[in-house]
């Protein structure tokens, strides 16, 4: 059975496990900074889960349309993830850097939108890390079912993505972790700020990060010193970052409530994964059956 939220967030394991995670996902950043910047806030995360489910989706129906930029925007506006302008401006922007491609038109009018095999392997990198941390938790195999099957992440992406989107934990993050979700490479921020954070501190008050350059900070996740200051500023007005010393000269911490939120929505993001991973095929197959554009539980 999968695990639940409660299951995971009061497992013991959780805070070294999650710590590993933010720091496999900082690694992926670092492989390729703008691709991953794609799932770095939260509406362009939900975005890309809309359009990657939606092309695995229609690919197992054997839909001979494809995926469309009119089909991913209406689909992105019906669950009120964006607007159809802000929709419209991502799709040009994942052509323009090549995470997306157009096939050749097959009515002569729409052309299909295919996502490039790098985009799919990033997303499947996101997926084994979460993967990971769940097999963690209770010695399961998970992963290791995902790696054996080339077909793997079309059956499973789309599962999450559906779970994703009906959560309202997600779409509706508690406040300081809602205030990073809306910063450029916001969820970067976060697994930075948590990834330096030692265990054994996480009943602390004020729990140390290591962080201590606001300025080197922003050089690695290329944001604006001056916006990546303001948030700070933001979080640390409502009491969630401080420093130990000066500002600026001395570690950075997070409070005990900001860290909670955060295990607490990494939390409900490994269920929603856990609970798609149990609900598919892996590791064994079932016979495939034709599959709606969005899920049940949307």
């Amino acid at each position: 059975m999968a695990l639940d939220v409660e299951d995971i967030a009061g497992h013991p394991a959780l805070h070294r496990s999650v710590r590993a995670q933010s720091q496999a996902l900082l690694q992926a950043y670092e492989a390729n900074p703008r691709l991953a910047s794609v799932f770095a806030t939260q509406q362009r995360w939900l975005m890309a889960h809309v359009g990657l489910a939606l092309h695995f989706r229609l690919q197992a129906n054997d839909d001979r349309t494809g995926l469309t930029t009119a089909l991913f925007i209406d689909m992105i506006c019906r669950h009120s993830v964006a607007s159809r302008n802000t929709a419209d401006a991502f799709i040009k922007e994942m052509l323009h850097y090549k995470f997306v491609q157009h096939l050749p038109s097959r009515d002569g009018r729409s052309r299909p939108l295919l996502p490039a095999a790098a985009t799919q392997e990033a997303v499947a990198g996101w997926v084994m890390a979460h993967l990971a941390t769940l097999d963690s938790l209770d010695d399961g195999r998970r992963l290791a079912a995902f790696a054996a099957r080339a077909d793997a992440l079309g059956e499973l992406q789309p599962l999450v993505a559906d779970g994703l989107l009906s959560s309202h934990p997600v779409r509706e993050p508690k406040q300081t972790f809602s205030l990073f979700t809306w910063l450029n490479n916001g969820g970067v921020v976060m697994d930075w700020l948590m990834s330096g954070v030692d265990p054994n501190h996480a009943g602390l008050d004020q729990i140390p990060t290591g962080i201590v350059s606001i300025a080197e900070f922003a050089n690695w996740l290329k944001l604006s010193r001056t916006h990546l200051a303001r948030k700070l500023r933001d979080a640390e007005q409502l009491g969630s970052i401080g420093w130990l010393g000066q500002r600026g000269h001395s570690v950075m911490w997070v409070s005990n409530d900001f860290y909670q939120e955060y295990m607490t929505a990494q939390a409900v993001k490994l269920a929603i994964i856990d609970a798609a991973f149990e609900n598919c095929s892996l590791p064994e197959r079932r016979n495939r059956t034709r599959l709606p554009l969005l899920g049940p539980a949307l």
